[in-house]
């Protein structure tokens, strides 16, 4: 059985504004109505998987959680970091969690940020690494490539066409000129960061290669508790170990290293170029995505998330419009929005941060508009479903019930408010909302008062 390890931890700052820190790209349902954390944990389903291992930032484990649900995938463990620490420590952790499961266990772990195309080429190039695995080799995956990119690291193949090819080595993202001699020598491939391991093997390989690694990380474990359906690493603990990628930690390292070439039409997504890249066209080029139009235009992308986008006489071009954000480059400049965001960030501009939309284990708030004393939220709470007894200390609280029914208790009076129904929040009062219906349950939330921050929050018991 192999034990999926699904690695969620990236923040996606080349595809903002629709990626933000708290919401990145691996969390957008843009591919099919569906994101890539879920594409990526149906594509490890099946009798050869196990319930996967998700690794991710604390701050998205109501995300993380909720997108699991949606698709009716329950993680063997949902391991929260409380700082990202590359791929080095996540890919000891699961060795160690598997290695108690199993001791014969294999760990596939794989980026969830990456889009895989044809599913079936990769569990075929999956089984056929599964008995070089079970030898105690490491085994890494690379994508045949199509075109000679600088944007990727490689790895040089032993000469042959076996299905698992020894690694001559791992090399560096090259130039221009150096990625065609690798394109014509039909030995080099992309990595794309997926591994197969025997969980013995790679802890053997940590013993030996990355001891001080491995000790932080049996360390966090060890001090780790749990916290609803999530494991929170000790913080601690956990910050003291190296930042560093499996590739450096251990991959350059060890010798029992091989690697199952395969084509099926992956990408990594690293911009919103490579989003138009796979995204269906219409036949000038265009890809739309949500409500937009197109007149005169040439192989443009255009995102719409609740307004109309329309783009008119112009080639080449992106435009991405968000409720509180809108980019607009030209795509042969679509890696510079990292840039954007660095410049933005060292600004503390939020709307590299945060969407409107913040998700909760009850549902979701929705920002609809602030100003001066006043703040307006949409929101939705799921079925049996509450949200824990509080107070302000600044502030008070309208709420209008637009669907669905909600039982509220203010200071320990409890009733049911229907559609169009109303209730009162005064300054300091202990409240409760919960959803005893069968549906989701939506209301408006007005917020009034001198301070309207989210920590102006007492929780009760």
């Amino acid at each position: 059985m192999i034990l999926p390890c699904i690695l969620s931890g990236g923040v996606g700052t080349r595809l903002w504004p629709l990626s933000r820190r708290k919401r990145p790209k691996q969390f957008l349902p843009i591919f099919q109505g569906q994101s890539l954390l879920q594409k990526t944990c149906l594509r490890c389903t099946g009798d050869d998987f196990a319930a996967p291992i998700v690794i991710g930032n604390q701050e998205h484990r109501f995300l993380i959680g909720e997108q699991l649900a949606e698709i009716g995938v329950r993680a063997d463990t949902i391991l929260l970091e409380p700082e990202g620490r590359n791929t080095a420590a996540p890919a000891a952790a699961a060795a160690l969690i598997a290695l108690e499961r199993d001791p014969d266990a294999l760990v596939l772990l794989l980026p969830s940020d990456h889009l895989i195309e044809r599913e079936d080429v990769f569990r075929a190039a999956v089984a056929d690494a599964v008995e070089a695995a079970r030898a105690g080799a490491i085994v890494t995956f690379g994508i045949t490539p199509t075109e000679p990119n600088t944007g990727f690291g490689y790895i040089r193949l032993k000469p042959g066409d076996d299905p698992v090819r020894a690694v001559e080595a791992f090399v560096e993202k090259p130039d221009l000129d150096t990625a065609r001699r690798f394109l014509d020598d039909g030995n080099y491939v992309w990595n794309a960061g997926i591994f197969l391991y025997s969980a013995a093997a790679m802890v053997a390989a940590f013993e030996r290669h990355a001891p001080q690694i491995l000790d932080g990380v049996r360390a966090a474990l060890a001090a780790s508790y749990a916290d609803l359906d999530f494991t929170r690493l000790d913080a601690e603990t956990f910050g003291q170990i190296d930042n560093i990628s499996i590739d450096y930690a251990i991959m350059e390292r060890v010798d029992s290293i091989a690697c199952v070439p395969m084509a099926p039409q992956w990408n990594d997504l690293g911009s919103w170029a490579a989003v138009w890249d796979v995204m269906p066209k219409n036949g000038h080029g265009n890809a739309g995505l949500g409500d937009t139009r197109f007149l005169d235009a040439d192989n443009c992308l255009a995102y719409a998330e609740d307004s109309l986008v329309s783009v008119i006489g112009l080639t080449d071009i992106l435009v991405v419009a968000t409720r509180d954000a809108v980019l607009v480059a030209d795509k042969t400049r679509s890696q510079d929005v990292k840039k954007l965001v660095e410049s933005l960030d060292a600004e503390n501009r939020p709307e590299t941060v945060a969407h409107p939309r913040s998700y909760r284990p009850w549902g979701w708030t929705e920002r609809i508009n602030t100003g001066d004393r006043f703040a307006v939220h949409s929101m939705l709470i799921k079925p049996d479903c509450e949200l824990s007894l509080q107070s302000h200390v600044h502030r008070a609280e309208h709420w209008v019930v637009v669907s669905g029914t909600i039982e509220i208790t203010i200071e320990g009076e409890t009733k049911l408010l229907t559609e169009n129904q109303s209730a009162y929040v005064p300054l300091g009062a202990r409240h409760r909302l919960y959803n005893p219906g069968k549906i989701p349950a939506r209301m408006i939330e007005v917020q009034s008062g001198s301070y309207l921050g989210d920590d102006d929050i007492r929780r009760h018991a």
